[in-house]
């Protein structure tokens, strides 16, 4: 086959399709997380309701713009799920155990209320019930369920292989793990769908322990047979291999990502107390990250990898990551709006307000959605592999 001129030869990391224009690519998957941890981090600094929700709003508007056809795109709504049991759980707490209720609430109904031994003092079982008491819980429940839906369109933005081919030499044996660990819940599905497809049109037994045990025993053999041929190409890639480390450069390596460990909780410490000393603020998580990338350096020399066409990184992905850090910041900056309208109080109840630039800090981190590449289509998949063998 001729091969393309090197005046017309395609992008690297995108393919024109027959009308001469770019095909869509895949958004870096670093820059997404980059997104959604800062997007969490903001969701920590409020406890409005009013805000929250915005959040969750944005998140249902970017997962639903630029999320893909692949298997792990379709986890959201089960992250929405476990978010609306962390609210549920959370409000049957705060009704069971009694707490923080004054002569001033709204109050509901009454629990029969349970005696509790001496060295139990401070938490009641039953009792009254209020208003404020069950508005507090859910508020709390919803923070902390939005951080959660945060971390799920990481996941179903990202895609994890891509994502863990950026991780540090040092914990390749990690990536390799994970990587084998997240493929196996997609081909497991895809293996049930076909073995039931395959017996439909046998016209096989569908239902029933029979038709289980049917569809179990070729499930399980398929999944041997994968293991297998993955072990086979793994193996032949050089995976498995005796590191050419050192003794002594092992014990060095993880001495210094112990001391950077301990570095980084003790600075985590003393930002957050403020009793602490000054040195376990600031100087020591400097010196605790320090430490752990001298480690990460010094193990990751022993492994030598190649990747084959890299993710790039350009404008989109800096528009992304910009947007989720901006919007973080903003949220703690406390600039042009009074910081009491982030954590509204109950007491007494009203409707909390909704600030301006809070709110346009969200809708900020909401710009993902038209800012990132559009999403590959599933039947432009084999058209670019196509074309690039063609090309070559």
């Amino acid at each position: 086959m001729p091969r393309t001129p090197p005046e017309t030869a395609p992008a690297r990391g995108r393919a024109p399709d027959a009308g001469g224009r770019r095909l869509p690519r895949i958004l870096h998957p670093v820059a997404w997380w980059i997104w959604a941890l800062a997007l969490a981090t903001a969701v920590s600094r409020t406890n409005n309701p009013l805000l929250l929700f915005l959040v969750l709003a944005v998140l249902g508007y970017v997962v639903t713009a630029r999320r893909t056809e692949a298997p792990w795109a379709r986890g959201f709504k089960y992250y929405l799920y476990l978010a609306l049991t962390v609210v549920t759980v959370r409000v049957l707490f705060r009704t069971v155990f009694a707490t923080g209720i004054t002569r001033h609430d709204h109050f509901l109904f009454s629990l029969p209320h349970i005696p509790t031994p001496d060295w139990y003092a401070g938490i009641q079982l039953g009792g009254p019930v209020s208003l404020e008491a069950l508005l507090s819980a859910a508020t709390d429940g919803l923070r902390l369920a939005c951080m959660l839906c945060c971390i799920g369109a990481a996941n179903t933005l990202a895609n994890p292989k891509r994502a863990l081919r950026v991780l540090p030499g040092a914990l390749h044996e990690l990536g390799v793990a994970v990587t084998v660990a997240i493929s196996v819940a997609p081909q497991l599905v895809q293996s049930v769908q076909r073995v039931a497809r395959a017996r439909r049109l046998r016209a096989g037994r569908s239902k029933g322990l029979k038709a289980l045990r049917g569809i179990v025993v070729p499930v399980l053999e398929d999944a041997l047979e994968r293991s297998l041929r993955l072990a086979a190409g793994m193996d032949s890639r050089g995976y498995g291999r005796a590191g050419t480390a050192t003794r002594r450069s092992r014990r060095t390596t993880g001495a210094l990502m112990l001391l950077g460990m301990c570095g980084l909780c003790a600075g985590a410490y003393g930002l957050l107390d403020a009793t602490a000393p000054t040195f376990l603020g600031l100087p020591a998580t400097a010196v605790g990250a320090l430490l752990c990338v001298a480690g990460l350096r010094l193990g990751g020399r022993r492994v030598t990898r190649t990747t084959y066409r890299p993710d790039p990184w350009r404008v989109p992905e800096w528009t992304v990551a910009g947007a989720g850090v901006l919007s973080a910041i903003l949220l703690f900056s406390n600039i042009g709006y009074d910081a009491a309208e982030l954590n509204p109080s109950i007491h007494p109840l009203s409707w909390p307000s909704l600030p301006l630039v809070p709110t346009l800090a969200i809708l900020l981190a909401g710009t993902a959605g038209f800012l990132a590449p559009p999403p590959v289509p599933q039947h432009v998949v084999p058209a670019q592999r196509t074309q690039r063998a063609e090309t070559t």
